[in-house]
């Protein structure tokens, strides 16, 4: 690959269902569904083995047992997750500078301007690879591309345990190949308002205008089509390095409308966010919400509490209460939650012996963690509360 701007995309294959095979081989080859039994939860993710019968992850667990009654449930271990999680984002962050981890299970890498200690980029990604097999037993598939966006829709092109490298110049030949179906950020309702116009692939795609695409979809959607289509990065994971923030996102196929689905998705996301603040021994000041929707459109929300933030719970009920403070219903692409105005800190602040549950929470999480550190493998009980 010609060298200039080089990103890698590492994507953990089916991270919470490896870390648990990882950890009990008899599940090894098997459908395996991480996820709470009952009709108001969500399957978090699914083995490979499980996706065959339909399975993906937001479903609810309910549909999923009907598509694979035979499938073992496991509930989740967010501690263990995010143990797991530190180990390889600690191998991907040394690897080169230009270090951006996007959620528990995926992290970018800026190797531009590395010509000199990585002249070949395939040699450079397989090394990475490698490492992280030998050093943590999990593996991940990597893209390797121009941008962020073709480096995404790469690693996820020949999962599991892939390598894609999209030469500079290639990439709308490569949009082609993937197909406007599989391209990142079209769902199926917007597949089908395209197909509804005769928009079938990404080469027709390409015949109009980005003002006849922004008349027929709107200004977001349309400037977006635009630009996929033509293998042109939108503008995605534009995000902040983590020592300003901590934050985790999560896309939906298909948008996602289900308020337990939702719920149950703002949970993890909390309890990961947060386990990773207390690896980092950091206390965060404000928590952020961001919402894309099936239109494309996006806004993100946060807020101050006037305490400080302490536990997973205190994240959730933020969260959620930001969330619903502007969810109207539409479907949900994509949901981010962040950490910010990060401060060095491990204890509740002098003044504040009032918060009490905060306290017991998070020494409760401090606990968790701890123990996984020390290689014991620990289920906590969700505690917390929909509302």
């Amino acid at each position: 690959m010609e060298m200039g701007q080089v990103f890698f995309h590492i994507d953990l294959d089916a991270f919470f269902a490896s870390v648990e095979i990882l950890d009990h081989p008899e599940y090894k080859d098997k459908p395996l569904i991480i996820g709470t039994p009952g009709p108001r939860h969500v399957a978090s993710t699914c083995s490979y083995e499980a996706r065959k019968y339909g399975v993906h992850s937001a479903m609810p667990m309910t549909t999923a047992l009907k598509l694979c009654p035979d499938a073992i449930c496991v509930k989740g271990r967010m501690s263990r997750y995010a143990e797991k999680s530190r180990e390889v984002m600690g191998i991907i962050s040394s690897f080169a500078p230009g270090f951006l981890q996007v959620s528990v299970d995926e992290a970018f890498l800026d190797l531009t301007g590395m010509e000199r200690i990585y002249p070949l980029p395939g040699k450079a990604a397989r090394k990475l690879k490698e490492t992280i097999l030998n050093e943590t037993g999990l593996t991940v598939s990597i893209g390797v591309a121009s941008s962020r966006f073709i480096a995404k829709l790469a690693s996820d092109y020949r999962k599991p345990d892939g390598l894609t490298i999209v030469p500079r110049g290639q990439e709308e030949a490569f949009v082609d190949t993937v197909g406007l179906g599989k391209l990142w950020g079209i769902g199926d309702s917007m597949l089908s308002a395209l197909r509804s116009r005769g928009i079938k692939s990404t080469e027709t795609l390409r015949k109009y205008s980005e003002d006849d695409l922004m008349r027929m979809f709107g200004q977001s959607s349309g400037a977006y089509l635009y630009k996929v289509a033509r293998g042109i990065d939108p503008g995605i994971y534009q995000g902040e390095s983590r020592t300003k923030s901590i934050s985790t996102e999560r896309t939906f196929y298909p948008d996602l409308y289900s308020t337990d689905a939702i719920e149950d998705t703002l949970l993890e996301m909390s309890e990961d966010v947060m386990f990773r603040a207390l690896d980092e021994k950091k206390i965060p000041r404000t928590v952020s919400v961001k919402l894309r929707y099936g239109d494309f459109t996006t806004t993100t929300i946060q807020t101050t509490p006037e305490s400080a933030i302490y536990s997973s719970s205190d994240v959730y009920h933020i969260a959620h209460d930001l969330l619903f403070s502007k969810y109207r219903g539409q479907g949900i692409r994509l949901i981010g939650v962040a950490l910010q105005g990060i401060y060095d800190g491990e204890s509740i602040e002098q003044g504040e012996f009032f918060r009490e549950k905060e306290k017991k929470e998070r020494e409760l999480e401090k606990t968790i963690l701890d123990l996984g550190r020390k290689g014991s493998k620990v289920m906590r009980l969700r505690h917390l509360e929909k509302e």
